[in-house]
């Protein structure tokens, strides 16, 4: 099973009144609980035990805690027919692919279904997140580098 399906999955665990998804493919297990709003993703071989996971969970310093709240005060302040791209996992979200490469998507670009617009690293695999939706970048909520947590706005999409 690809990663592809497995967020497919989580989006229509989300999406209905389904409680817990078990699948089995050869040694692949995967469990998707719903807890009210939340989606845990539990994946283990057959016969080994569960390991804890820790996500780190990002702490403010002094200087970028008025970026954080001027984050939230735009994304607050959004006009309703902006549409935003949420992060679809956990993990470390990057602008390009490489530092000497240039960023996937800039204020002003024009993007469509399909077109890359961001890279989350989680549990050492780069994810290339793709854009769902055709429009125009509005604004890009998220610094390069930093860590992401599930379902966080990313980018402001104004669309087509």
């Amino acid at each position: 099973m690809d990663f592809k399906q497995i967020q497919e999955l989580i989006k229509i665990v989300n999406k209905s009144n389904i409680g817990e998804l078990s699948i089995e493919e050869g040694e692949f297990k995967i469990t998707i609980k719903q807890k009210e709003d939340r989606v845990q993703t539990i994946m283990v071989p057959q016969g080994a035990a569960p390991a804890p996971v820790y996500a780190p969970q990002p702490t403010l310093t002094q200087a970028q805690a008025p970026a954080a709240v001027a984050q939230e005060a735009a994304i607050a302040a959004k006009p309703d027919n902006y549409v935003t791209i949420k992060s679809p996992m956990i993990g470390t979200f990057y602008r390009r692919s490489s530092p000497d490469k240039p960023v996937f998507a800039e204020i002003g670009d024009e993007i469509a279904p399909g077109k890359v617009l961001c890279i989350i690293e989680a549990m050492k695999l780069f994810n290339e997140i793709e854009s769902e939706i055709s429009g125009k970048i509005v604004k890009v909520l998220v610094d390069d580098a930093s860590p992401v947590e599930f379902d966080q706005p990313l980018f402001l999409v104004e669309p087509a």
